[in-house]
Formats: C-alpha cells, sequence, structure tokens
C-alpha cells in the first residue's frame, strides 16, 4: 500500500467513527498530515482522491470539508469503492480492452491521416502540462481518438462502450500509485511514436503493455 494510499484509508476511517462528522472541517493541512503520520504532499494527493468521489469538500480559500453526504451521494461513493476493490466486470472490461485496443492501435499505426496525427500531439501536449485529474479527460480523449483512427467503426463503437466503465479505477491508480502519472503520459508517448513511425507491431505491443499495467493494478487492489 502507498503512503497516500494509506493516507486515503486513515481520513476514511476518521469518518467511518465519528471523528469527522459530514460538514466539519478537517484540521489545519500540518496538523492533519501530523496525526496522520504523512507528508503534506501525500496528504494533498489523499484530499484529491477522496475529494474525486466526493467524501470530501474542497473548498477554495475556504478549506476542506467532509461531504454532507445525501443518500444519493453516499450510495454513488459507496457503490464507486465497491466496483473498485470487489467487481470482477471491471477486471473482465479491461482484459477486454487489453483484446481490442492493441490491434486498434495497430490500425491506427496504418491508417492515421496526417492531421489525425497532428491532432494526437497536441492531447499529448495537453496531458503533459496538465494535473493528474485533468489527466482523465486527457486519457478518455487520446484512446478514443486512436480507436477512431483505426479506421474500423465497429470496434471503435466497441472501445468507445467499454472505455468509460473503467475511466474511475484508471483515475484512482493515477491518484494513489506512486509515479502512475508520469508512467502514464511516458506509455502514451510510446504509443505516440511508434504511430507516428507508422510501426503497426511496435504500436500494437505499446498499447498491450499500457492496458497491462492497468489490469496488474487493479488485480492488486483486489487482494
Amino acid at each position: 500500500m502507498s503512503v497516500t494510499d494509506g493516507a486515503i484509508e486513515k481520513i476514511k476511517g476518521m469518518i467511518v467513527s465519528g471523528k469527522l462528522k459530514p460538514g466539519s472541517r478537517l484540521p489545519r493541512e500540518s496538523d492533519l498530515a501530523a496525526e496522520l503520520g504523512v507528508s503534506r504532499n501525500s496528504l494533498r494527493e489523499a484530499v484529491r482522491a477522496l475529494s474525486l468521489v466526493r467524501l470530501l469538500d474542497v473548498r477554495q480559500g475556504d478549506g476542506t470539508f467532509v461531504a454532507s453526504l445525501e443518500p444519493q451521494t453516499l450510495l454513488d461513493t459507496v457503490s464507486f469503492l465497491l466496483e473498485l476493490h470487489q467487481d470482477d466486470s471491471v477486471l473482465d472490461i479491461l482484459a477486454v480492452r487489453r483484446i481490442l485496443e492493441p490491434g486498434a492501435t495497430a490500425l491506427a499505426a496504418h491508417n492515421m491521416t496526417t492531421d489525425d496525427i497532428a491532432l494526437l500531439h497536441d492531447m499529448l501536449l495537453e496531458q503533459e502540462s496538465g494535473t493528474i485529474t485533468d489527466l482523465v479527460a486527457h486519457d478518455l480523449e487520446f484512446h478514443a481518438a486512436i480507436a477512431v483512427g483505426s479506421g474500423n467503426r465497429i470496434l471503435s463503437s466497441l472501445l468507445e462502450s467499454i472505455s468509460l466503465p473503467t475511466a474511475r479505477a484508471r483515475v484512482w491508480r493515477g491518484l494513489t500509485e506512486e509515479n502512475a502519472f508520469a508512467r502514464t503520459i511516458a506509455e502514451h508517448r510510446g504509443i505516440f511514436e511508434a504511430i507516428v513511425a507508422r510501426d503497426s507491431g511496435l504500436a500494437h505491443a505499446r498499447a498491450m503493455s499500457h492496458i497491462a499495467g492497468v489490469e496488474e493494478w487493479l488485480r492488486r487492489a483486489h487482494t
């Protein structure tokens, strides 16, 4: 378990135990970091992750508060955590992506136009200059553009339909696993470079490795 993951679990424990009540403000960052035994950077990542699933409400200039969870919000949050850690369907979907997406990437290396590749390059630059949270949307756009670039509409539609259910798992990995952000950017760049080189075999291999990395992380999260 990473330091950030540990901090996430401790904050969740404080909420579940009632030490932090809905609507209450979190202690000062330095005090809470000391109480949890983590660095302030790790605490910030934990808070960002918990705000993503709406357990915490970060108010710019006002502080961070435990969300005043309405029943549906609470159900959505619990559903997400169960989906991520217990529901094998997410793993099954990733396995399907691992089968389909490398083939689509190989086709894209052959079929994408110069304009398509230029657009893909712009997406890559946006990823590199953004935050972990920004990477969510950029990741979906990047993979969707490659799927469309395959030139096979059926394959593109299939990949679009199974991409969103795994998006939150990919985000959670980016927030909680050390160096996941930098690794994702590097893997995307490797895929892009294989497409630019029109090397279908290399594009296939790099896409396979990229998706397998997410799948491997999620399998560890289930244990």
